[in-house]
């Protein structure tokens, strides 16, 4: 195989797992649970439509119920909760994390992005921004770790 064969094969495989990714986002639906006059919370979910999610927003002047009724650390909270295939997701969570996720399907509570980290998803969408996102655990008493490093090859 030449070179140019070897780079055309690379881009149409390359582009066949973005499909694969989008293809897979088709009909998932993110309930978006965010405080009405949250701008970033907006755009976040603008970002995972754009990914191919279908997004539900229910706009909630008091998020601490929510985020209590799916455990979600104090300590690992954001701006806005989401809900997507048993799991939750809190904060700026990019969608390869998500897409990691749903494929994956760890045994874990959710995701999360403690914060509002500049460059996240709905806050800037910067690709080479580079923050954390943790998996919370389903026990209480396990501490978060790190599943996905943004701004990295994952």
């Amino acid at each position: 195989m030449n070179r140019r064969q070897f780079l055309c094969t690379a881009v149409l495989a390359a582009g066949g797992l973005v499909v694969a990714d989008a293809a897979f986002a088709a009909g998932e639906i993110i309930t978006l649970h965010k405080d009405p006059n949250c701008g970033c919370c907006h755009l976040w979910g603008e970002a995972m439509q754009r990914a191919g999610y279908s997004i539900r927003t229910i706009d909630e002047p008091d998020l601490t119920p929510v985020k209590m009724r799916y455990g979600v650390p104090e300590d690992m909270q954001s701006c806005h909760t989401a809900v997507i295939g048993g799991y939750f997701v809190e904060g700026h969570v990019p969608e390869q994390a998500l897409a990691r996720l749903l494929s994956e399907r760890p045994d874990i509570a959710g995701l999360t992005v403690p914060g509002m980290p500049s460059g996240s998803p709905g806050m800037g969408d910067d690709p080479g921004a580079s923050f954390e996102v943790y998996a919370v655990y389903k026990d209480p008493s396990k501490q978060p770790t790190i599943y996905f490093r943004a701004g990295s090859k994952g």
